[in-house]
């Protein structure tokens, strides 16, 4: 059990800054809110983090 949850918050750590080297700080803001959401079962902070990250990566796609 403990390996897992070391897997997995070592996983977190990677895609949070996998995030943050491609999108910046919106990147890590989205994924913020979009965590702090999901845990506290607040869908408006889910849903802006999920929007945030949405239109950051169709951004390029755009111009």
């Amino acid at each position: 059990m403990l390996l897992i949850t070391l897997a997995f918050a070592i996983f977190n750590v990677g895609f949070e800054q996998l995030v943050q080297w491609q999108f910046g700080v919106m990147g890590a803001l989205a994924l913020v809110l979009l965590s702090i959401g999901h845990k506290g079962h607040n869908h408006t902070c889910t849903t802006a983090g999920a929007v945030i990250l949405a239109v950051l990566i169709v951004q390029p796609n755009l111009n």
